[in-house]
């Protein structure tokens, strides 16, 4: 399947049969953390703010600069959470804005009731263009960061010499070495 012929929305990402991987971008203090415990630990984590995870590699390259955006994104964590956990959270979400023809109270009902947030962006290229089709990345809140931490998790990964060493093929023009470095995202089917 060539990217042209990608459906609009699509769940893309590097699973096996017992967990899928997202990204995040973190500071060195919450990353060093979290790499200890294998999972996220208040303090430095906050629990109480929305998390964005990323199945899409490219898309968090993207959003973190290549781990050189900004101090709070400098380490890239690849994190493997379980199937149950990633099904519950799309069984759990919203849209990140309101359907057109939501009123105003039907769209705070629908965000109190919804703890994961789903946002579809433009998925990125080597040189982190947008393409035409789009990744998802999903916002945890409340309940939905809680089950993350506590239940989901199965192993994080720092990935950050990884992706610098992509960016740098990247720069050097080489891009076949850097699309053969990328993790091989695939199509995630409906597995439960």
């Amino acid at each position: 399947m060539t990217q042209k012929n990608f459906p609009q929305r699509q769940i893309r990402a590097l699973y096996n049969e017992r967990t899928l991987r997202v990204y995040q971008a973190y500071s060195h203090a919450i990353a060093d953390s979290a790499l200890t415990h294998q999972t996220f630990v208040s303090p430095p984590f906050k629990r109480e703010r929305m998390t964005w995870i990323k199945p899409s590699f490219l898309w968090m390259m993207y959003r973190a600069g290549w781990g050189e955006k900004d101090d709070g994104q400098r380490r890239i964590l690849a994190i493997d959470i379980t199937h149950e956990g990633f099904a519950w959270a799309l069984a759990h979400s919203c849209p990140s804005h309101p359907e057109p023809g939501m009123s105003a109270d039907e769209w705070e009902e629908l965000k109190r009731r919804s703890p994961v947030r789903i946002q579809w962006d433009p998925e990125r290229d080597l040189h982190l263009n947008p393409l035409d089709y789009r990744a998802i990345q999903m916002g945890l809140s409340g309940e939905a960061v809680e089950r993350y931490v506590g239940e989901w998790i199965r192993g994080i990964e720092d990935v950050t010499s990884e992706a610098h060493g992509i960016h740098g093929l990247v720069r050097e023009n080489r891009l076949l070495e850097a699309r053969s470095a990328l993790p091989n995202e695939q199509p995630y089917p409906d597995i439960h």
